[in-house]
């Protein structure tokens, strides 16, 4: 698959996701066969402010490369300022402009899936960048419940300069409940003449082929399914590759996982407790007795009895 001028392996993508996508984590999928994988969405107002735990959310690394940062806001000006530095600092290959986000956090700023209320801005935005970095934009968004007005936004994106657009095909108001609807990822897709990415509701080697047969698609994203399971993307290449799943020791793969993930905390130096007991949590996730499991890592305070908690969950399991 191509986007602007980068080839990349696969079309399988890590969908951008706050307080998850780091860079350790990043590299796990990268491992397993993610060939484009993005930051945590990072504030244009604070890259501008030069907030350190902001910028450092845009950290990488030679082996991850190619990889895309993605950013946040609602002034052009602002958007561009930050993206600006950001190119310069970290030389993503592509920056990606967050219009899906419906948290209301975000939205009380008036920032990700609230700009899709303003067909105007969202070309500006994407527009004075292209205009102004050397680095490939491109755009995530949600939709609207009429379809046109959708198409409208795409349309837009598109026209204003932009490289590719993902689609989560489920409106603001749905946040992560309901069913995300791939009919608009399809109609997109034969609207655009740029790669289209789907992204809502693929969690399996199954749904991932039924997610590109029928939109017609260019790629993939893997977003909450990708949360303490980076092997998924494993799994869901080997599927596409073979039309088969495979066997494999779950819980194994987990435990194994978290503690790489530790080594690759402490190896690009973003390790913290907070991190770690949330990201524990999210590695027992499908593992036999995981209710259990998590009540016992809420008490836990060291990095050493955390450790030791996941270590030990697959006892029960054979």
């Amino acid at each position: 698959m191509k986007i602007a001028n980068i080839s990349l392996p696969n079309n399988l993508f890590l969908a951008p996701m706050a307080n998850v996508t780091n860079l350790a984590f990043r590299m796990l999928c990268k491992k397993y066969g993610a060939s484009l994988t993005y930051s945590e969405m990072i504030s244009a107002d604070a890259v501008v402010r030069q907030g350190e735990k902001t910028m450092q959310r845009g950290m990488t690394c030679e082996d991850e490369r190619p990889f895309c940062i993605q950013i946040f806001g609602n002034s052009p000006e602002t958007i561009t300022e930050a993206a600006l530095i950001l190119e310069e600092i970290y030389k993503p290959a592509i920056i990606d402009v967050n219009m899906g986000c419906p948290a209301p956090l975000i939205v009380r700023q008036e920032c990700g899936s609230v700009l899709l209320n303003f067909p105007s801005l969202v070309y500006d935005i994407v527009n004075r960048l292209t205009d102004n970095i050397s680095t490939p934009v491109s755009a995530k968004i949600r939709v609207v419940d009429d379809m046109e007005k959708t198409l409208e936004i795409a349309r837009t994106i598109e026209d204003a300069g932009a490289c590719a657009i993902t689609v989560h095909g489920r409106t603001r108001e749905q946040m992560y409940s309901g069913t995300s609807s791939l009919k608009y990822a399809k109609a997109i897709k034969k609207e655009l003449s740029i790669p289209v990415i789907a992204n809502g509701d693929i969690k399996d080697g199954e749904s991932a082929k039924h997610a590109l047969q029928y939109t017609g698609c260019d790629g993939i994203m893997i977003g909450r399914a990708a949360i303490g399971h980076p092997y998924i993307f494993r799994q869901i290449s080997h599927y596409l590759e073979n039309g088969e799943s495979f066997e494999f020791d779950h819980c194994t793969q987990q435990v194994n996982d978290f503690m790489e993930y530790i080594v690759l905390l402490e190896k690009y130096g973003i390790f913290s407790l907070g991190d770690v007991k949330a990201q524990s949590k999210a590695f027992t996730k499908g593992v036999l007795g995981s209710r259990h499991i998590r009540e016992e890592l809420n008490d836990k305070k060291t990095i050493e009895s955390i450790i030791g908690v996941i270590s030990e969950m697959c006892a029960g399991t054979d």
